[in-house]
């Protein structure tokens, strides 16, 4: 081996290497079975594959495609003060314009329908909104930005309930919101849960005490009759490394051997799958051994919150909770901690709630995050203040008043986004919200609480529903047309090229590998237009080498030695590889910037494609030529 060539083979086996890596956990998704994806949700364990895998887009996965639009006229009628029939009708004028024609500015539209009724602007309006027709228009702007961002927050939370590993939740343009959830086929179910109102709830936490009697009383539930002795000794192939939690000794068993085997059943409706618990206390608390202790909070490691939710949905253990008035709810977010091994964990926080709320979110009249002024107990910090209307104001002051030093949860769609304590009764309905990380998350949690009742309506105005036989027939015609093409381009390279073609052929196998490396590691989707672009790839990595090798041949003609004909074919044929190369890459950019949803993907294939082709095509069959004529006795290339 040349030793000039050494760092060249090392390259090309990390670059190997590492493409394989990012392969792999797709090839073994690819070939799980439906029951070994079920057991391994229940583990927790598919989520994590799942991060790791090519994604594939609602034309090749089957689901719904869904654009809603918030009614802005809806919403400005709501936020003017004094409405009369010439300002409906003008807004009745706006909503027939920008109907038909769904590319207009709504506000523009606005701004010159008021100018021509020659309304006064300024009549309709809080005089917070300004004085003038620029200043109303900016603050309308404004308004409906939030109440757009409102209606992200909504659908991300209730897109949560589909368990959609990677839907696509996008603004497009100034009012309407594109969904796709891949792999979805109810679309009555996705409409009911789009369109309707988030939930947004005041619901009191039940004290520690409460909460370890119903622990305790679960426990006894899903312990049973069962014998349990068996599982204290757990096999060493069972064993994991990664032990969550702190002050816990974890081991990981199956579920029919921590409840038994009628309660394994209720609880998973599968057969026996692995869990991560507590072995100190497995025996005699066995619910409680899935659990971990977050301070003042109950942990749930994330492994364990599908069995968890499993396990509260059994009809025994809603039996326990409607006698005490109570129910469990877990937080909205995962957070990650250091366990007794100081290995990350990510775990949910999980609360023991009243059964019934003390407050919706229909009462909230205004939210919003700002920093706390001098004297105040938050001063200098980022807070949110929050506003209610008169009943709930009266609702309020009762429920602070007697719960002081008690804990409220802000629940919205069923999801603890925060639990702040009590310190004093609140008599006018003004709320200050503090302990927040930073302002970005005080405004995350400003459009939560007003995320309650939406200040207009959101419209489906186009749905389409991708079946899953269309989605199957999309891949496999795709792949179908990707294996005659490469097929194809691989018999003709060996015909024209002879070995030289193999070299070629060796390059391009590689070049499909490595990109679909880089979508996996970027956590890419790939979708039809993706399949096209892989398709041009091919082509493209084929033409660098085919510009090559014809240089090469010219030299060859001219009567050069193998070695001094692949350093002039190589070195002549760059300059026209990159002019080539780099206008098309410029492209892929251009539709990437400007274009959306099946249109980026295929900017992603091509750029990415295109690079790696340049990679292969000068780097590697450069590398395997060079090695080549290193052998004595080497007169003339097979090109």
């Amino acid at each position: 081996m040349n030793s000039k060539l050494t760092p060249r083979y090392i390259i090309i086996a990390l670059v190997l290497a590492w493409a394989i890596y990012a392969i792999w956990p797709t090839v073994q998704y690819q070939n799980l079975a439906a029951d070994e994806i079920e057991s391994m949700r229940e583990e927790g364990t598919l989520q994590d594959l799942e991060h790791k895998i090519i994604k594939q887009g609602l034309d090749l996965k089957g689901g719904i495609y869904i654009v809603l639009e918030v009614d802005l006229p809806t919403l400005v009628s709501n936020l003017a003060i004094n409405k009369d029939k010439r300002f409906e009708q003008a807004l009745a004028k706006i909503s027939t314009r920008i109907n038909s024609d769904s590319e207009l500015d709504f506000f523009l539209v606005f701004q010159e329908e008021i100018d021509a009724a020659g309304l006064r602007i300024h009549r309709y309006f809080d005089v917070d909104f300004g004085g003038n027709m620029d200043e109303i228009i900016a603050s309308l702007r404004d308004q409906a930005d939030d109440a757009i961002n409102r209606v992200l927050e909504i659908l991300q939370n209730r897109v949560d309930q589909f368990g959609v590993s990677e839907p696509t939740i996008q603004k497009q343009g100034n009012r309407r919101i594109i969904v796709e959830l891949a792999g979805i086929q109810d679309s009555e179910r996705a409409r009911d849960l789009l369109q309707s109102t988030a939930l947004l709830e005041f619901v009191l936490v039940k004290s520690p005490e409460l909460t370890n009697d119903i622990l305790l009383r679960i426990d006894k539930v899903i312990k049973g009759s069962e014998e349990l002795a068996e599982i204290t000794q757990p096999d060493d192939e069972d064993t994991i490394d990664d032990a969550p939690a702190a002050v816990s000794e974890d081991k990981t068993i199956s579920v029919s051997e921590l409840f038994g085997e009628q309660a394994a059943q209720a609880a998973t409706d599968t057969k026996d799958t692995s869990i991560v618990v507590d072995q100190n206390l497995v025996e005699d608390r066995p619910f409680s051994s899935l659990l971990r202790a977050l301070g003042n909070d109950i942990g749930v490691p994330e492994k364990n919150v599908y069995i968890i939710k499993k396990i509260l949905a059994m009809e025994e253990v809603q039996e326990k909770l409607d006698a005490t008035n109570g129910q469990f709810l877990m937080s909205d977010a995962s957070e990650s901690f250091d366990n007794i091994d100081g290995v990350q964990e990510n775990m949910y926080r999980m609360f023991y709630l009243e059964g019934e709320s003390e407050l919706t979110g229909g009462v909230v009249e205004k939210a919003s995050a700002t920093i706390g002024g001098t004297g105040s107990t938050a001063s200098g910090q980022s807070i949110v203040l929050l506003d209610m209307n008169a009943e709930g104001a009266r609702t309020w002051s009762r429920v602070t008043g007697g719960n002081i030093g008690r804990r409220v949860a802000i629940v919205l769609d069923k999801k603890v986004h925060m639990a702040p304590v009590i310190r004093t009764k609140i008599s006018d309905g003004g709320t200050m919200i503090e302990g927040f990380a930073n302002m970005d998350e005080a405004k995350d949690i400003a459009i939560v609480l007003r995320a309650g009742a939406l200040p207009a309506p959101v419209n489906i105005i186009e749905e389409r529903v991708v079946g899953p036989s269309l989605g199957a027939d999309s891949v496999a015609k795709g792949t179908q047309s990707v294996l005659i093409g490469l097929a194809l381009v691989l018999v003709f390279m060996i015909i024209y090229y002879k070995w030289s073609g193999s070299i070629a052929n060796f390059a391009l196998i590689w070049n499909i590998i490595l990109v679909l490396a880089v979508l996996a590691m970027l956590d890419a989707t790939l979708t039809l237009p993706g399949i096209a672009a892989l398709i041009l790839t091919v082509g493209m990595s084929i033409d660098a080498n085919v510009i090559i090798f014809e240089r090469i041949r010219e030299e060859q003609r001219k009567g050069k030695t193998p070695r001094a004909a692949i350093d002039a074919g190589y070195n002549r044929a760059l300059t026209t590889i990159i002019d080539a190369n780099v206008t098309t890459l410029v492209a892929a950019l251009v539709l990437y910037q400007f274009g959306t949803g099946p249109i980026r993907g295929f900017a992603t294939v091509l750029f990415w494609g295109i690079m790696i082709s340049m990679f292969t095509a000068i780097f590697v069959t450069r590398t395997i030529f060079n090695t080549l004529t290193e052998r004595r006795g080497l007169q003339r290339l097979s090109i």
